[in-house]
């Protein structure tokens, strides 16, 4: 059975470079390489959109947080699926302004300290993401080959293939992966939930084996648990630098649109489907090693829980889906360094060729960071939190106002993009338990981050000169 899984694994990691080497053949010039020559269809949209978005932070943390809790756990995905309804409206706007990067859009709307500052807080929020597919990558790999290859080696090994994956074609290389992954993964869970359900005693049987607590809509949480897990994922939808590369990628504004609709009904699917594998697997092994990591339920349901040929099928399928998300995340921060900061300060005048060079060496070098990191992390629900809270702290709410509001401006996004990141990163810290009450810094960080970051946006906005008409203009009709 091991060969069998190691065959499945082999064919999609070949298939992957085949599809990357092929699409390496077109890329040309800055644009092809950082948004695909803005020629992606609907289709393909639809797809690297889900791929992107339904990783390790959905295949470990929320199945993790399934097997604990329940439904309970469509908290964290919920979040995402009311960003979506929003961006349905921003989508073709964020088309038609068409630039690369967020940065470039707060460069744009606000000014260069912006800028920066965003590059920051994107290199601290995309890295930890890639961190944590890393991780997974090595858990999955340490399954199939317990005897072989360790948690930490399998971590090298999937850095490897996203380091290289991703360098070689850029944009045009993650979104046509993504179009494999995205129909192998969605295929596969489907496919295999009848027969999980099956193994579980039917739903009665589930019914029975777990708490009452895991079908009701809170479950075992409180109110300010479930919101802790839906505002940052509903944030981080909002503002995501690689959902916005992809629409500045699209073909069309109308492409961006008809994608969004496709990406809503694909995600409320595919996570709840997540959600629901995850409770089976808790009820077919509710002991035992797995309970001890619950974060690889998935992969070990799939390894001990299904016919071979189907449990090969999905250990794959969560195998590429870990490696699309890397991939996304990896590329998008070194977007940034090489747009943001070496073409807009250090050679603005670069040759394709040389972008081309320095792009994939920031690639490189971020994706050891990763694997650093990775090496370092124990939870990856806790991890996934700290990322999105960055991310939703520091750049969402800078981001819609650049969209919504005409008096937002410079002085108010700086302070809350500064504030947003210096929170979250240091929330931790013993001066935080030193100096605010146990009930507060018990907490996690997302709701004192956006506060604070919200309130320099506003009052600092109001109490300073308002954009000039050439700022604001770009993103109003």
């Amino acid at each position: 059975m091991p060969s069998l899984y190691a065959l499945v694994l082999g064919v999609i990691v070949l298939t992957l470079l085949s599809v990357s080497l092929f699409r390496a053949s077109k890329v040309k010039t800055k644009a092809d390489y950082l948004v695909a020559g803005r020629s992606l269809p609907a289709f393909v949209l639809v797809l690297t959109l889900l791929s992107s978005w339904v990783g390790s932070g959905s295949l470990l943390g929320g199945a993790e947080n399934a097997y604990k809790h329940g439904f309970a756990a469509l908290w964290q995905a919920g979040g995402g699926w009311c960003g979506l309804l929003l961006i349905y409206f921003i989508a073709p706007r964020a088309r038609k302004f068409a630039q690369y990067t967020i940065p470039d859009l707060l460069e744009t709307r606000y000014n260069q300290v912006a800028r920066v500052l965003g590059v920051i807080a994107v290199l601290f929020a995309f890295t930890a993401i890639t961190s944590y597919q890393l991780t997974g990558g090595g858990d999955i790999l340490h399954l199939v080959f317990p005897t072989v290859i360790t948690s930490d080696l399998g971590k090298y090994i999937i850095a490897v293939f996203v380091i290289v994956f991703t360098a070689i074609a850029g944009m045009s290389s993650v979104a046509y992966m993504d179009v494999v992954i995205g129909l192998l993964a969605t295929t596969t869970m489907l496919v295999a939930t009848p027969f999980l359900l099956h193994a579980a005693g039917g739903w009665s049987g589930v019914h029975h084996a777990l708490p009452p607590t895991h079908f009701q809509v809170l479950g075992d949480f409180t109110l300010i648990q479930g919101l802790e897990l839906l505002v940052p994922t509903m944030l981080l939808m909002l503002g995501n630098q690689t959902m916005y590369q992809k629409f500045f990628s699209a073909r069309s504004e109308r492409d961006a649109r008809v994608a969004v609709a496709g990406w809503i009904v694909g995600t409320i699917i595919l996570e709840t489907v997540i959600v629901v594998l995850a409770m089976l697997g808790s009820v077919i092994f509710p002991s035992g090693e797995v309970a001890k990591h619950p974060r690889e339920i998935l992969a070990f349901t799939a390894l001990h829980g299904l016919p071979a040929w189907l449990g090969a099928l999905l250990m794959g399928a969560v195998f590429a889906k870990i490696i699309s998300t890397a991939n996304n995340y990896l590329f998008s921060p070194a977007t940034n360094l090489v747009n943001d900061i070496f073409v807009r300060y250090i050679a603005p005048d670069a040759s394709n060729k040389r972008v081309l060079i320095v792009s994939r060496l920031m690639v490189v070098l971020l994706g050891i960071w990763a694997l650093y990191q990775s090496l370092h992390t124990e939870s990856v629900l806790k991890k996934t939190m700290y990322a999105y809270t960055i991310y939703s702290a520091a750049l969402t709410p800078v981001i819609l106002a650049a969209f919504y509001s005409r008096r937002a401006n410079a002085a108010g996004a700086v302070s809350a993009i500064a504030a947003g990141t210096v929170v979250t990163v240091f929330w931790d810290s013993p001066f935080i338990h030193q100096h605010l009450p146990a009930m507060i810094a018990d907490r996690d960080a997302i709701f004192p981050a956006l506060l604070i970051s919200v309130l320099c946006l506003v009052v600092i906005s109001a109490l300073t000169k308002p954009p000039r008409q050439e700022q604001v203009a770009p993103f109003f009709d």
